[in-house]
């Protein structure tokens, strides 16, 4: 894994200082766009041949909650596929869709499928461990979560509870900054 250069291209791209609100209401003197990165071609593969680095090899597919899982799950499932280990992807959509194909799921999970959900940026683990417990609702498998950045500093130990690992790429200390949360 080039560590150094996924910091180096989140600090360049993703991190910005200031006054921020989050998500969930606190304020911050630091904001993380992890988008900013895993949608610059060099980012995208930073983070994919990291993230291929720690899934097991017993995974068949990847995705998470839409928006902030997206590009990390599909950016990996292709990277790997160049590779010729084929993750399917998928997209967990916030609401039930109601015309069409019906349903939270988008993409391709199977049933009993082993699942690393992933997530671009985390703070409480919130949205990763809701696209889990859809995806067992699924009949899938979550075993991982990976965070391009933990922020937080509690996902780890809140995925435990739940019974899936949890693997952060960059962590919040390794940027320059504090957990959000501890």
């Amino acid at each position: 894994m080039d560590k150094d250069g996924l910091i180096t291209h989140l600090k360049k791209y993703s991190i910005q200082e200031g006054d921020f609100v989050l998500k969930s209401g606190r304020k911050s003197n630091w904001f993380c766009d992890a988008k900013q990165t895993i949608c610059r071609p060099e980012g995208m593969l930073l983070v994919a041949q990291a993230a291929l680095e720690v899934i097991p090899e017993d995974v068949q597919a990847i995705g998470g909650l839409t928006a902030g899982a997206d590009p990390v799950a599909f950016g990996i499932a292709a990277v790997a596929a160049r590779d010729r280990r084929f993750l399917r992807s998928f997209s967990i959509r916030k609401e039930s869709k109601d015309h069409g194909v019906k349903g939270r799921l988008a993409g391709a999970l199977e049933l009993n499928d082993r699942v690393v959900i992933c997530e671009d940026t985390v703070t409480r683990g919130t949205s990763p461990l809701e696209a889990a417990r859809v995806v067992r609702e699924l009949g899938g498998v979550p075993v991982m979560i990976i965070a391009v950045v933990d922020r937080g500093g509690t996902c780890a130990s809140e995925a435990e509870k739940e019974g899936i690992s949890f693997h952060a790429l960059i962590s919040a200390p390794e940027l320059g900054f504090n957990y959000e949360n501890q």
